[in-house]
């Protein structure tokens, strides 16, 4: 056990502990200073979580993939019976000492999931048949029960891993150009389609003539005539405040809905500034390219898979909430990854974590089974 500690990564662990340091700062800073000790304490077992994970073997679950999977959707499936509502979406099992999401387990079950496809083809360009319709399914089935939620935001990011992980499997580029035709020509129709038949498809979504999801489309699309953009623009406002160094810690007074959840870029925009705000997200950089040369150096086609899975994950996560809060994305629920209050998101991310970590520690070992994982 010793030896495999010794061969993480501790750039990336000294990062994570800068990301809880930079975080609890901040949530004291916000309108929950009470929720500091619990996020510290958050922070903390998902360090445990990710030491657990980077010693298992992560062949093991690319074994188990079809298993593991299939719970990630029985948690899906049992939302709609046992689901608790927040922020207008039956998206959490309350277990009395935490709210636990599915969603965000799911984004996991969905990467190893595709990464055991995927290393069937052992490098093989892949076929529209035997894999994309396959893989089309199984990304297909959470996004569903997701969107149903409604969660608009986790849902897109099972979309972004989707395409991620398949780029890196060795799609044909024809396809490539194919799906972006495709995607740029529904976009557009999409755009125009909504335009048109705005105040109908208003109706449709929601009983008092304004939905959950059309107002936040139209803070972006139509900000001049949207009735509510009080939650973007305060961001903006606060973001646009902090200037080059920020007002200092703890001095804002720009109010911001969920400043110590989604929205706690605000708080280090107008507290810390461009620069604050440009050195947070160099240490994302810093990250991602630690993930990235850990899934060169991997051996193994199903480890660098699924690193890319994740990477792709916190990417796209990290753009949409930053993004989302200068006016450039729609809002959703999407978390800063590990800056956030949150527990399931964090500790997902933590986890996420460990299987990387697994990978490196993994990767040259003898496998301990006689059949191929």
């Amino acid at each position: 056990m010793l030896t495999k500690l010794k061969q993480l990564d501790w750039i990336v662990i000294l990062i994570l502990i800068l990301f809880m340091v930079v975080g609890t700062l901040l949530i004291n800073s916000s309108d929950l200073p009470r929720q500091v000790t619990k996020h510290v304490q958050l922070f903390l077992l998902g360090f445990i979580t990710m030491t657990f994970f980077s010693l298992i073997d992560y062949r093991l679950l690319i074994k188990r993939a079809y298993y593991i999977y299939g719970f990630g959707i029985l948690l899906l499936i049992g939302l709609i019976f046992f689901g608790k509502i927040k922020n207008g979406a039956r998206g959490w099992y309350d277990l009395i000492i935490v709210d636990f999401q599915p969603a965000e387990l799911v984004k996991i079950t969905l990467i190893i999931m595709i990464a055991y496809l995927l290393k069937k083809r052992d490098g093989e360009p892949l076929t529209i048949v035997n894999d994309l319709v396959p893989i089309s399914l199984i990304v297909l089935i959470p996004f569903t029960f997701v969107i149903m939620q409604p969660d608009l935001g986790n849902a897109i990011i099972y979309i972004v891993i989707f395409i991620g992980m398949l780029w890196i499997g060795n799609l044909k580029y024809t396809y490539v150009l194919i799906s972006i035709l495709l995607i740029s020509a529904i976009t557009f129709a999409s755009y125009h389609i909504y335009k048109t038949f705005h105040d109908p498809i208003v109706t449709f979504f929601s009983e008092n003539g304004k939905g959950h999801w059309t107002e936040r489309i139209d803070a972006i699309l139509f900000p001049e005539t949207a009735s509510d953009t009080f939650h973007q623009d305060q961001a903006i406002m606060a973001i646009g405040s902090g200037g080059l160094l920020g007002e200092g810690y703890s001095k804002g007074i720009v109010k911001v809905p969920y400043d110590y959840s989604d929205s706690i870029f605000a708080i280090v925009g107008e507290e810390f500034g461009f620069i604050g705000s440009s050195l947070l997200l160099l240490l994302y950089f810093l990250l991602i390219y630690r993930l990235i040369i850990i899934a060169i150096h991997s051996n193994d086609r199903a480890g660098a898979y699924i690193i890319v899975g994740i990477t792709s994950m916190f990417i796209f996560q990290i753009f949409e909430n930053v993004g989302m809060l200068i006016g450039l994305m729609p809002l959703t629920g999407i978390t800063l990854p590990f800056i956030s209050y949150g527990g399931s998101s964090l500790l997902i991310n933590m986890m996420s974590i460990g299987i990387v970590m697994s990978i490196k520690v993994h990767q040259d070992s003898p496998w301990m089974y006689d059949e191929e994982y």
